[in-house]
C-alpha cells in the first residue's frame, strides 16, 4: 500500500483516496495506516457512531502519522440524514454526533433515494446535480477543499397548508 501511495504522489497526484470497508479489519487498516487526513463517513445512529468512535481512536494511534507523534487531520460526514426522524427522536442529530465524536461535520447526506438508484446504475450520486444527495456531496468536497459552503438539507421540510390537510 505504502509503495502504491507514494507511487501516485511521485506521479503527481495531489489527493489519494482510499476508501475501505465499515468495521474495524485488515482493508481499515490499510487504508488508515498511511492517511494524511481521514473522512469519517458515519450514520447518525448510536451503532454507527460507536464503531466511528473506535476508528477515530485507531486514528490517533495505529497509524503512521500517530507513531511519528502526530495526528490524522479527521473530518466528520454524516450521511443518511433525516431531519424529519430526527425530529421524532428515531435518529441522533448532527449536534449529538458531533459531541459523541469530539468532530466538527464537514457534511451532511439526506438520506435519498438517490443515492441507491446511482449505485444500481454504477454511477456516482454526485454526477446527479438534481439530486439533494448529490449536491450535498458537492458541498462536502468543496467544504474538504477549503471553500466555505452553507450546509444544506439538515432542516425538517415544513409542510404547507394543504399538505396538512390532505396528508400530501
Amino acid at each position: 500500500v505504502e509503495k502504491v501511495l507514494k507511487d501516485l504522489a511521485d506521479d503527481g497526484f495531489e489527493y489519494i483516496l482510499c476508501d475501505s470497508p465499515a468495521g474495524i479489519e485488515k482493508g481499515a487498516f490499510l487504508a488508515m495506516y498511511f492517511a494524511d487526513q481521514a473522512v469519517v463517513v458515519v450514520n447518525p445512529e448510536v451503532s454507527s457512531v460507536r464503531d466511528s468512535d473506535r476508528i477515530l481512536g485507531l486514528l490517533a494511534s495505529k497509524t503512521q502519522r500517530a507513531e511519528n507523534g502526530e495526528r490524522v487531520k479527521e473530518h466528520l460526514l454524516l450521511t443518511r440524514y433525516s431531519p424529519s426522524r430526527v425530529e421524532t427522536g428515531e435518529m441522533l442529530s448532527i449536534k449529538d454526533v458531533e459531541e459523541v465524536l469530539g468532530l466538527k461535520t464537514i457534511g451532511v447526506i439526506p438520506e435519498s433515494g438517490d443515492v441507491l438508484n446511482a449505485s444500481n446504475k454504477g454511477e456516482p450520486v454526485i454526477l446527479d446535480g438534481e439530486s439533494n444527495a448529490g449536491q450535498a456531496y458537492d458541498d462536502a468536497v468543496a467544504r474538504l477543499l477549503g471553500e466555505d459552503r452553507p450546509m444544506r438539507f439538515i432542516q425538517a421540510e415544513k409542510k404547507g397548508f394543504f399538505s396538512k390537510i390532505f396528508g400530501g
